[in-house]
Parts: C-alpha cells; structure tokens; sequence
C-alpha cells in the first residue's frame, strides 16, 4: 500500500499542474491563456498524428511519455517564455530540482525510470527526444499563429527571435521546420512579428 500510497500523492500534486499558466492563448472562443496541463495534452497527441514527419524512426510510446512528463517541473518552476532569455538561462537549474522533488515523490524505482525519461527530453540526444523538442516547440507556434499572432505581438517577438528559437525543429522534423518557417515568414508579412 505504500507504493500506491506515493503514486497517488504525485498524482494529486500534479493537478497542480492546470494551475500554471502560458504566454498563449488557447483557440477558442473565450481566449483565455492555456494552462501547461492542457499543452502537455495537446502536444502528447500531436505526437501520434505526427508519428511520419519524424526525421528518424521513433518509439511513439516513448515520446509521448516524454510529452506528458516534460512539463510538470513547472508546478514548482513556473512556465518561462522561450523568447525570454535571461529567464530561460536560470530555468534549467530550477526544473531540475523540481524534477527531483517530484519524481522523488514516487517508489524510488519508478521515480528514477520517469527521471530518466525526463533528462532524455531534456538533453534531447536520442530521435525520440529530438521528435518531442521539436512538437513541443511547434505547437505554440500554431496557436499563435491561429491567433493571430497574439503571444508574439503582445510580447513584441522579431522574426529573427521565432527563427532563432525556433530551429531547434529541424533536428526531430525537417517537414515541420518547414512548416515553421513558412509561419514565421506569413506573420512577419502580417506584422504580428517585429522585423
């Protein structure tokens, strides 16, 4: 009973989760701001509709357990915009003690399997990884840009920075870096990225 004991107390932390909130807004009627619960969702189904623009063989499983875990070291680090720098550079060390606590909260065999799923995401050496960094990138990509370019815009967001950021990709999927770039080049045309 202890070991259901532990999974269930890291399942009830992770509610916390629909708590965090984004820089994008969902595309809905209501234009409220996505929560990183529901972009872990989101993006864990990209996953399996995107399995063939990998540039690479995957594991599907294997990235969608990344895709579901990635995130949940920001109940304790918060979401950092990828276009803010100086925040991105203090981020790393911050989730990876969120990682450890959280993990640390499961049967330590376990815990050390997600935390190691989840360090994999994160260095981003294997083409499951890379496939997952590159869906994690894209996806608020596409709700800014179905938003009219709402997070860019009010973040002030140049082309060159999307671009820059953004590239990393190319290194899981060639086919949606492609897509990205034809993104960013249509919303600069619209002006909701500064040039």
């Amino acid at each position: 009973m202890e070991r259901l004991e532990k999974q269930l107390n890291l399942l009830m932390e992770l509610d916390k989760l629909k708590s965090v909130l984004r820089r994008t807004r969902v595309k809905s009627a209501e234009k409220r701001l996505e929560n990183s619960a529901e972009h872990s969702w989101h993006v864990a189904l990209m996953a399996i509709l995107m399995e063939e623009h990998a540039n690479e063989p995957v594991d599907i499983a294997r990235v969608v357990k990344m895709l579901l875990l990635h995130d949940i070291v920001e109940i304790d680090a918060g979401d950092t915009f990828v276009y803010d720098q100086v925040a991105s550079k203090q981020q790393e060390e911050k989730e990876l003690a969120a990682a450890q606590r959280l993990f640390g909260l499961l049967p330590e065999s376990q815990g050390d399997e997600l935390m190691a799923i989840w360090l994999e995401f994160e260095t981003a050496q294997t083409a499951d990884a890379r496939f997952a960094k590159a869906l994690d990138r894209i996806i608020p990509m596409l709700l800014n840009y179905h938003n009219d370019g709402q997070s860019w815009r009010e973040h002030q967001v140049t082309k060159q920075q999307a671009l820059t950021v953004n590239q990393k990709i190319e290194l899981g999927s060639t086919v949606l870096w492609d897509k990205a770039k034809q993104m960013i080049q249509d919303a600069s045309d619209k002006g909701w990225l500064k040039s």
